[in-house]
């Protein structure tokens, strides 16, 4: 009897491991800061740029169910949200020390947060329980958020709490639809911004260019839990990134501008 050869499952599907989700993410938030610093005249960038915040919040939630250590985890997003201050209030308000803006790891770190309160009432507790404390959690963050003027805002942290309630519910389409219409309300009715006018089929609408950012739940869907590529060096070049391509923009700016 010949033998029937069976391929393996990955073999026959594209998938995006969390390796690539964080590149991919880095990509577009470069093309951000590019933007708002050396090409301020190519509005492309920045479009795409909306993509990447949505797809980090994600990777930090499914960093907070995979670590093998949540206080190393949390430790490591402080270490490099106070590393980043500095870099990023130069980049955005030209100063050493700007308190009107806090940069994007501080809106990671309050969902993962809110996510590890939820958590252990979710483990300790009655249903009854959770979902008041989820809902003051939640209130509570899109509060902080918007009072300590982190990136994003209220709304960032809303969005880590998003990623939070989809966990775990796997590749269903409610789930998909739930997503696109949570980011939706969060992004485009509580951000909000910039207003794109175009014509389709002979009507007119408007297009908000922060909701561009739920193009994010391509690449987010393509995900399916692969880690990829993963060593300490490449964990701590993708944390060091975003404070050291900061700093090196704003050197280039000055250096430029002089």
């Amino acid at each position: 009897m010949p033998t029937k050869v069976i391929k393996p499952a990955a073999a026959t599907r594209f998938d995006l491991s969390a390796a690539a989700l964080h590149i991919l993410a880095m990509a577009l938030m470069l093309m951000d800061h590019l933007w708002a610093t050396l090409l301020p005249a190519q509005e492309w960038l920045t479009c795409a740029g909306r993509v990447a915040f949505p797809i980090f919040a994600f990777m930090a939630v499914e960093g907070y169910f995979h670590t093998h250590d949540l206080k190393k985890y949390t430790l490591r997003l402080l270490l490099f949200a106070l590393l980043s201050e500095v870099p990023f209030d130069l980049m955005y308000g030209g100063t050493w020390f700007y308190p009107v803006h806090q940069n994007v790891i501080w809106t990671l770190l309050l969902g993962i947060l809110g996510i590890h309160l939820m958590e252990t009432v979710h483990k300790k507790q009655k249903t009854w329980a959770y979902l008041l404390v989820s809902a003051l959690v939640v209130v509570a963050g899109a509060v902080l958020g918007t009072l300590g003027m982190v990136d994003y805002y209220g709304a960032g942290v809303l969005t880590v709490f998003i990623f939070y309630f989809f966990h775990g519910h796997g590749r269903k389409w409610w789930c998909l639809l739930g997503q696109l219409a949570a980011l939706y309300w969060v992004n485009v009715e509580l951000l909000g911004g910039l207003m794109y006018p175009i014509q389709l089929f002979g009507m007119d609408f408007e297009l908000c260019q922060q909701g561009l950012a739920l193009l994010a739940l391509v690449p987010i869907w393509l995900y399916r839990g692969r880690q990829g590529y993963h060593s300490k060096p490449f964990q701590y070049a993708c944390y060091a990134f975003y404070p050291v391509h900061m700093l090196l923009l704003v050197l280039v700016l000055n250096f430029v501008n002089r």
